[in-house]
């Protein structure tokens, strides 16, 4: 499956948020890509880094964003998932949203919650995995790299490909955090044996990566820090090697023991 990953500088605008997510898609869809992912909050910003609190969204303005984004997917039959807030009641939810052609949205609610999130998101629920054109994706929100237990969720079901949304961003150039949160990811992968997307946003200064791991946790692409771009590689399945079968050998037998 051709997959892509857009970074961009989140802001609080979600008009301006959309049109370059737009310019994304239909850049995405021109080059044969199946599977398009933006940042956390990558629709309504983060707060309070854009905007005050999660209950300043305008929600009848992302409600026709989803209905936008909806059309331009159908339209390009593409699949993207991309981060958002949602309101259910009085609760708000830091989510990720999967876009499918011609099929009703599904929703994954952020559940690793600390200091800013706890401060404006209900704690989340639901699996986090999807089947997108016969891979079975596994998402993950920012700050649940530095758990495995969320990431061994998604082994014990068996996932082809798993996706971290980052808005992870500092207000110096930190290349220290972004070193470590880049070996959060690459061990995510090398223990669950599993190809590992990460996207970020990327302003002021960018501090997770936007890369594309294989599940002996190698680089295969990755973009430079800072500056929006996309992603783009070709991804294939194709049967384990000698050591990610040890690996997964090992796992399986763990789990049962």
């Amino acid at each position: 499956m051709k997959l892509a990953a857009y970074q961009f500088s989140v802001t609080k605008n979600i008009k301006y948020n959309l049109e370059t997510i737009k310019k994304a898609i239909i850049k995405a869809s021109h080059e044969g890509v199946k599977l398009l992912v933006f940042p956390e909050c990558a629709l309504t910003g983060y707060p309070p880094r854009d905007i005050e609190n999660s209950s300043v969204v305008n929600f009848q303005e992302l409600n026709f964003t989803y209905k936008q984004l909806q059309s331009l997917v159908d339209k390009n039959a593409i699949h993207i998932i991309i981060g958002t807030i949602i309101q259910e009641d009085e609760k708000y939810y830091n989510s990720a949203i999967v876009f499918a052609p011609y099929k009703e949205k599904r929703f994954y609610h952020k559940r690793a919650l600390w200091g800013w999130d706890r401060d404006n998101f209900s704690i989340g629920n639901g699996s986090g995995i999807f089947e997108i054109d016969g891979w079975k994706i596994g998402v993950r929100i920012c700050f649940e790299v530095r758990f495995p237990e969320f990431f061994r969720e998604l082994y014990e079901e068996y996932t082809d490909l798993n996706i971290i949304m980052f808005y992870d961003v500092a207000d110096y150039d930190d290349i220290e955090r972004y070193e470590l949160i880049k070996s959060h990811i690459r061990t995510r992968a090398v223990e669950n044996v599993t190809y590992t997307l990460a996207v970020d946003t990327i302003c002021p200064y960018q501090t997770a990566p936007t890369a594309l791991y294989d599940r002996s946790g190698c680089s295969l692409i990755e973009l430079k820090r800072n500056e929006e771009s996309m992603l783009v590689y070709d991804l294939e399945k194709s049967e384990p090697d000698f050591g990610e079968k040890g690996r997964i050998e090992i796992s399986n037998w763990l789990m049962k023991n």
